[in-house]
């Protein structure tokens, strides 16, 4: 089984996280921000990841610490869960339109950390949820996770429809590319290991 738990207690956040690589999509996901919490399900049921999460932190000082440790511990939680990559594909992408919204993300398992974020807001906010933040999110998450990931919005409109087609084209990619492959015998490299 592909399965991890990460837990990450801080002076600022106290987070948990168990992910089940090979799920069905279940999610039980609780955090400070309505919206983010909305965001993961659709990563989660959308990737087919059975995810459990719970967040809670210093946002009445900031948004930015709890933020970023979720994507921290989201990011260990995924490596821990894929291990030694052996027989995954590596490679994933995801074109996940949504109303006016279409968006493409592409990832890279490769053991080398890297965000391109080409996504511009029509707005910064939806609510009181600062949308600024996912890319300091993203960056944490392929920060501990030591994966490439490319975002890019397409074109869109409304920022609700923008980010959740952006976290269902992730879910989707990284699906694939977490996705066993029987042909492939070790690693997807010519270094034989990533």
């Amino acid at each position: 089984m592909r399965l991890a738990t990460v837990k990450r207690k801080t002076k600022e956040t106290d987070i948990a996280a168990t992910l089940d690589i090979d799920g069905t999509g279940d999610y039980q996901i609780d955090t400070p921000f309505p919206f983010l919490t909305h965001m993961l399900s659709a990563f989660s049921k959308h990737g087919f990841f059975d995810l459990k999460l719970k967040a809670t932190g210093d946002t009445e000082i900031d948004d930015h610490h709890t933020m970023e440790d979720i994507g921290i511990v989201l990011g260990e939680v995924l490596a821990k869960a894929w291990g030694d990559k052996k027989g995954i594909r590596r490679f994933g992408m995801a074109s996940v339109p949504l109303d006016e919204s279409l968006s493409q993300v592409t990832v890279d398992l490769s053991g080398r950390p890297y965000l391109v974020y080409n996504v511009k807001m029509p707005r910064k906010k939806i609510k009181d949820f600062d949308c600024d933040m996912l890319e300091h999110f993203f960056r944490s998450l392929v920060d501990q996770s030591k994966i490439n990931l490319h975002v890019h919005l397409q074109y869109g409109k409304d920022p609700h429809h923008i980010l959740e087609s952006i976290f269902k084209a992730f879910g989707r990619a990284l699906d694939q590319a977490t996705q066993i492959d029987p042909r492939q015998r070790g690693v997807a490299s010519t270094k034989g290991k990533l």
